[in-house]
């Protein structure tokens, strides 16, 4: 794995004919222990601050199976900005994710996200999810480091058949589960309770292992970005159904085989730092409190001609804007280059 800047780093779809190849932990719910390995079971899985702090309107994000797009779509406004203004939220982990248990609360658990960097710990970002969104499978666990399929569409559905016929749960880009064999049109892949279900090969790519994955061109990562131009802001979101704008320099990054930090003001203080007038598309561009001087708290990608892409806030969506733009340019803080030349 490619990693600059930090050494370190839901629904199930089983039918009746396959039930049976999958773990016979699933026979009983998962039980998590401290200091345990175990993998997301849905769609996309919210790390909270602290456990049970959910309200009403969040219940659709911790439930298994998850509604994301349900969850965004019944927040206020207000509410959006709580999840930032009142520090609820932590990070996401997506469907398959590798995680540690950190500590356990009742039906809670504290899991720190492998490939996820961050100095606050050095198994990766941490938080708080319910138990009932993970699961653990021999099978999986031992396919997972093994030859993958990677989700490049925005999202994509997991299908109980080659032929596309009963589709299963949505799951995003950048979504990575263990390739097991494929059609003309479909990539078989291994779930994380043990099963399989089948994907399209029009929203995926295969891979021997993250070393695999090309070198981008600064470009590339700039056309990726351009995917998601018109999705809504989330606070800590790290998915194809919502980014923040350290999620979303992340996630482009790591779908091409390049591991950054997780947060914007640490982003900042790796790679290489670029001048002004030495720009290149895939660049990264920091913006910091002060008129630049303070704390960063805002990152986008340069896109190229003056422009930068960027998913900017919970006002707003995934957008492509001049860097000069009135609010932004004076708080240049800085210009960091992940990419090797």
């Amino acid at each position: 794995m490619k990693i600059v800047g930090l050494a370190l780093i839901g629904c199930l779809l089983v039918s009746p004919v396959e039930s049976h190849a999958a773990d016979k932990s699933l026979e009983k719910a998962f039980e998590a222990e401290e200091g345990e390995t175990a993998y997301v079971e849905v769609a996309v899985a919210t790390l909270w601050t602290g456990p049970n702090i959910l309200r009403e309107v969040d219940q659709p994000s911790a439930s298994n199976p998850v509604d994301i797009w349900k969850w965004k779509e019944k927040m206020t406004y207000e509410q959006e900005l709580q999840l930032s203004g009142d520090g609820m939220l932590e990070t996401q982990a997506l469907y398959g994710n590798k995680v540690t248990i950190l500590e356990k609360e009742g039906d809670w658990v504290k899991v720190a996200v492998d490939g996820q960097p961050t100095p606050k710990e050095e198994l990766g970002y941490s938080g708080w999810m319910p138990v009932s969104q993970l699961t653990y499978s021999k099978r999986f666990a031992h396919e997972a480091d093994d030859a993958f399929v990677m989700v490049d569409a925005p999202t994509s559905h997991l299908y109980h058949t080659s032929s596309f016929r009963h589709q299963g749960m949505e799951v995003s880009y950048n979504t990575r589960l263990p390739y097991l064999g494929e059609t003309k049109h479909a990539y078989r892949v291994m779930l994380p309770n043990g099963s399989h279900a089948w994907v399209k090969k029009a929203d995926a790519k295969t891979f021997e292992s993250q070393e695999a994955i090309p070198t981008p061109t600064g470009q590339a990562l700039v056309e990726t970005g351009k995917q998601f131009l018109g999705l809504h802001y989330l606070w800590a979101g790290m998915s194809g159904f919502g980014f923040d704008c350290s999620g979303f320099t992340f996630t482009i990054y790591q779908s091409h085989g390049i591991t950054i930090p997780r947060d914007s003001s640490v982003q900042a203080t790796h790679g290489e730092p670029v001048a002004y007038e030495d720009m290149q598309p895939g660049d990264l561009l920091f913006f910091a409190h002060d008129q630049g001087k303070g704390s960063v708290h805002h990152v986008a990608m340069y896109a190229g001609d003056g422009m930068m892409i960027h998913s900017p806030n919970s006002k707003k969506d995934v957008e492509i804007i001049p860097v000069t733009t009135e609010g932004y340019y004076k708080e240049l803080s800085g210009i960091r280059r992940y990419i090797e030349e």
